[in-house]
């Protein structure tokens, strides 16, 4: 006689999807019909979502039905063949660790995923991690840029500790996304803060300054304290997608702040007279950094958004 039960996807691999019931995971495959549905998707079925599942005669379990998502953090899939990924679903808050050497974590990457977290609503926080191994000037710079346009930023060192406490605080409660490039420390900063998760970690490639992938398949990890934090995959680009240009802006801070005062209602904050967002960009209250971003999500759509 067929079973069904409810929980929580707290791993993917693609062909199998690990779901927490009553403190036990089951394995689990998806049903035809569910692929059929995620068809503009690489993944029908993601971390953090909330699914049915049933078991047939055999005592094999399928996911059947999936509960609506309050959020996702998405990007535009590298295979052209479909058309997004999700990364996770119903989350709290994210927190993107950023290194600025040993890798250094592109700018262009940063403000696409904070983009991405704005016009999904999901608070973000940026993390600062290996901070013994970085140089203060470039930390300070950085963190004038993004504390400008409105984000926190902490800084984050396994190593000796620092901000350890804050991290914690953030997991508190919740569902947590770690999302970054490779090599920044998400594994390690898992293991940090909850020494019972033994998660696998790897070293910088000291040819390329890249790190190497060492969480294969995003994974959601249950803390002492009962809250959750989501291990993801290294990502090495993040290609915006279902976000029109009219409305790009709308996902900056620092020029929802100031866009009232332009001259025209519809601007484009590129070229029209009157601009108070580009006048704040030649007046240093929004960081040029930020606005050449801006500019490059609008004008090379096709390079980024891929």
């Amino acid at each position: 006689m067929a079973q069904t039960l409810s929980g929580t996807v707290v791993r993917a691999t693609g062909s199998w999807y690990e779901v927490l019931h009553d403190g036990s995971v089951i394995r689990c495959r998806i049903r035809g019909r569910l692929r059929l549905r995620g068809a503009r998707s690489t993944n029908p079925v993601v971390v953090g979502d909330q699914v049915v599942c049933e078991s047939d005669a055999e005592g094999d379990w399928a996911i059947i039905d999936i509960a609506p998502r309050t959020n996702y953090v998405i990007r535009r899939a590298s295979n052209l063949s479909k058309e997004s990924h999700i990364i996770a679903a119903n989350v709290d808050r994210a927190l993107l660790l950023v290194t600025l050497q040993a890798p250094t974590t592109p700018t262009e990457f940063v403000d696409r995923f904070l983009v991405t977290c704005e016009a999904y609503k999901i608070p973000v926080v940026i993390v600062l991690a290996k901070r013994d191994l970085q140089d203060d000037a470039t930390v300070a710079e950085f963190r004038t840029v993004y504390e400008q346009a409105g984000y926190d930023v902490l800084e984050v060192s396994a190593i000796t500790g620092e901000g350890i406490g804050r991290i914690r605080e953030l997991l508190a409660d919740g569902t947590t996304l770690l999302s970054g490039n490779s090599g920044v420390g998400k594994s390690t900063l898992i293991g940090t803060i909850d020494p019972r998760i033994d998660i696998r970690t790897g070293e910088i490639s000291q040819s390329h300054g890249k790190g190497r992938h060492t969480t294969t398949f995003s994974t959601m990890y249950v803390l002492t304290n009962g809250s959750a934090v989501i291990d993801t995959p290294g990502i090495k680009g993040f290609g915006l997608i279902d976000i029109d240009d009219a409305e790009l802006w709308h996902y900056f801070p620092e020029m929802m702040r100031i866009a009232p005062a332009c001259r025209f209602y519809n601007c484009t904050h590129t070229h029209e007279p009157g601009c108070a967002v580009v006048e704040a960009v030649r007046n240093g209250e929004i960081a040029a950094a930020r606005y050449e971003s801006y500019l490059k999500m609008l004008d090379e759509d096709e390079k980024y958004r891929k």
